[in-house]
């Protein structure tokens, strides 16, 4: 055992030793973890009761992360597909027949089609940054392959608060413990983020009020002070109403706003025209209810908003999140500690990571290369008019016939005999089951790296554990083979892990340090107040109330609500056939997005697919508590069970996500309904304005 290891792993005896870690799945508590090894076998994960943020909790899914690792159905070597695309049939190969098959293909598509064929397709199934980013952009780089806008989920977030503040960067969430009101919009706290309560619960035990904003009853709702539910996709419309009360009560906070923004009389004038009387109607909320919340926003200090990704889910997610950072403005909230706008703290960790030192854009050669964004996959494969067409898919960190929107279109695509796909996974996914060729992956505790998190600011080391099982690689060991196989001689394509380190977090980050650690606390204003003085990077130094940016790129220059297309407010005809908003939530403790779902003591503890209605909605569809029912619109039909709640308003059901299709009774995910429109500016996608029908099967 080296030096490095003592101080990574205390030994126990002879035989065991405990390993330290950090999760890497793209959830925003990035918790501590350690692994105990006997012989060179995980026996005990526990969560690192030292770690600054999770204090040694882990969530009930990671808890039986071993069950991953040494699940008998991971995928150990590399498979060839023997049998029709999507019925999972696969006969075992060596590493060598599969990269000379897949470097044959690939040749063979660049010949034909040229390399823009060439459809890379990843995200943040494992965020850590080797295996996020590592040599996988440089490899498409060199290729020449179309480029992947990875927007399906955060960045619309921050374009929209990018239009106000002019930077993404905003309140520490473990600020909100200095907090007297704090409301959480549009993220379900206690589920996806449960290690950020007990910060909430420390400031509600002070005294603390707390909001949720949501338009489903979470069990954060239940937990909450006050719960208002508007409809989906209204939020804007409460927003706007509150500004009305906040100008026309005096409970603006001018001094600070004359001194700090630009466009408030232009913006008074606005907000004029959004009384709560017409907002509860936009909202299906009593006028009452927005006035006493805008009361609460204009008289209690410090006032936080909490938000994170769900509300960007819509055709107008940035402009959501644009007007949410206005109310911190109005109040003069950024000058409190404790006080301002919450929402993924990513930004602080971008800015010690040099991505371009990962992605080495310069190997594009001056190419120029087409971009095709993630959320349209599914039109991207079965689009006969494009050209180039993808004709060869290259997919790690994904599994896009789960988690992209208009699933059923993705199916379709990935069906088509004339596509090649390469998938590097863990498990036989509902992807992986049409590919080509299938390659092993490494799970987190068989490879180390750096660990970024979006919902702190410890930037966090995992040490592998244990030696690779099977014949599974890392990411970017993949990468280096793939470039082998291919004949690219290309000497950045064969940087070590340590290398790609180093260059990405540069001197400002030991990487000694932070391995012998655990962690790195990334750079934040040391008072909690990160625009405390008032100065905001916009062109004007100042908050942008109105925005000459986004009027020069046609979208309006004031917070504005329009409308979605698929929405009760909408287009008319569609809604008179599918007249219900369909919701796709996060609704499990047990597995996270699409992982986990298939493994037998996660999937089967949160139970089957179902669809959740009010009792108005089905008594006036005939439909019982347990009835089967479909579900569908003019993309697909779900056949799913019928749970009768309160948690969800008239007009609003929810098939939540995560289930794999053999998990479904008829083998389409939730997603097989969801829009793929895109976002306003922030290039997301609206899975959230998807309206449907639901009658009785």
């Amino acid at each position: 055992m080296t030096a490095l290891t003592e101080a990574l792993g205390q030994r126990i005896h002879a035989d065991e030793r405990v390993v330290h870690g950090t999760c890497h799945h793209d959830c925003p508590d990035s918790c501590g973890w350690t692994v105990t090894v006997r012989d060179g076998v995980a026996v005990k994960l526990r969560g690192r009761s030292d770690h600054p943020y999770s204090a040694g909790e882990l969530c009930p899914k990671v808890n039986r992360f071993l069950d991953r690792v040494y699940s008998p159905d991971r995928v150990l070597q590399p498979l060839r597909r023997t049998g029709p695309k999507g019925a999972g049939s696969f006969a075992p190969v060596s590493w060598s027949e599969a990269l000379e098959e897949i470097a044959a293909r690939l040749h063979d598509v660049i010949e034909r089609h040229g390399a823009e064929s060439v459809l890379p397709f990843s995200d943040a199934g494992n965020q850590s940054l080797l295996a996020c980013s590592g040599l996988s952009e440089r490899f498409f780089h060199h290729l020449g392959a179309s480029h992947l806008v990875r927007g399906i989920c955060g960045p619309t977030v921050g374009h929209g608060v990018r239009m106000t503040n002019g930077t993404g960067l905003a309140l520490d969430p473990l600020e909100l413990r200095h907090s007297r009101l704090i409301l959480l919009w549009g993220t379900n706290t206690r589920l996806t983020n449960r290690h950020l309560w007990p910060t909430i619960e420390a400031a509600r035990a002070n005294g603390a009020k707390v909001v949720v904003i949501d338009p489903l009853r979470t069990i954060t709702a239940e937990a909450a002070d006050e719960f208002v539910q508007p409809l989906p996709g209204t939020d804007i419309a409460l927003m706007l109403s509150m500004m009305h009360v906040l100008v026309r009560d005096g409970f603006v906070d001018r001094a600070w706003v004359d001194a700090h923004t630009i466009g408030f009389d232009e913006l008074a004038e606005h907000v004029r025209d959004w009384p709560p009387s017409r907002a509860g109607e936009v909202c299906g909320l009593e006028p009452a209810a927005i006035e006493s919340l805008a009361h609460d926003y204009g008289t209690i200090r410090p006032a936080a908003i909490r938000t994170l990704i769900g509300a960007e889910h819509h055709e107008n997610g940035a402009m959501f999140h644009r007007t949410l950072a206005v109310l911190p403005a109005l109040v003069g909230a950024w000058r409190d500690k404790g006080g301002g706008l919450s929402r993924s703290v990513g930004s602080y960790q971008d800015a010690v990571i040099d991505e371009a030192a990962f992605d080495r854009p310069d190997l594009l050669a001056g190419r120029s290369v087409r971009s095709i964004n993630m959320s349209r996959l599914g039109e991207a494969l079965i689009d006969e008019r494009l050209d180039p067409p993808v004709a060869a898919l290259v997919v790690w960190n994904a599994n896009p016939l789960v988690t992209v929107p208009n699933a059923e279109a993705v199916r379709r695509g990935l069906a088509r005999e004339d596509l090649f796909t390469v998938v590097h996974e863990q498990f036989l996914t509902d992807t992986a089951r049409y590919a080509d060729v299938v390659l092993p992956a490494t799970t987190q505790m068989e490879a180390s790296d750096v660990v970024p998190a979006w919902g702190h600011l410890w930037l966090g080391w995992n040490e592998a554990a244990i030696e690779p099982l099977g014949e599974s690689v890392s990411n970017t060991e993949l990468f280096r083979r793939l470039a082998a196989a291919m004949g690219f001689d290309e000497p950045a394509l064969r940087a070590d892990d340590e290398t790609l380190l180093a260059d990405a977090l540069g001197d400002l980050v030991d990487l000694a340090a932070l391995r012998a650690t655990g962690w790195w606390r990334v750079p934040y204003p040391a008072d909690g107040r990160p625009f405390g003085d008032g100065t905001f990077p916009t062109a004007s130094g100042k908050v942008e109330l109105v925005s000459d940016v986004l009027a020069a790129m046609g979208q309006p220059r004031l917070p504005t609500f329009v409308p979605p297309r698929e929405g009760p407010h909408g287009d008319a005809d569609l809604f008179a056939r599918y007249p219900l908003q369909l919701l796709t939530p996060k609704h499990h403790a047990r597995f996270l997005n699409s992982s986990y779902s298939a493994l037998p003591k996660h999937g089967p503890a949160e139970g089957e697919p179902f669809v959740e209605v009010s009792a108005d909605d089905a008594a006036a569809r005939g439909l019982t508590d347990g009835a089967i029912a479909r579900v569908f619109n003019d993309r697909a039909e779900l056949t799913l069970p019928v749970r009768i709640t309160g948690r969800v308003r008239p007009g609003v059901v929810v098939v939540p996500w995560g289930w794999w299709g053999w998990q479904h009774p008829d083998g389409r995910t939730a997603n097989a309904l969801t829009n793929d429109t895109l976002t306003d500016w922030g290039g997301g996608v609206a899975y959230s304005d998807t309206l449907v029908e639901v009658a009785l099967a």
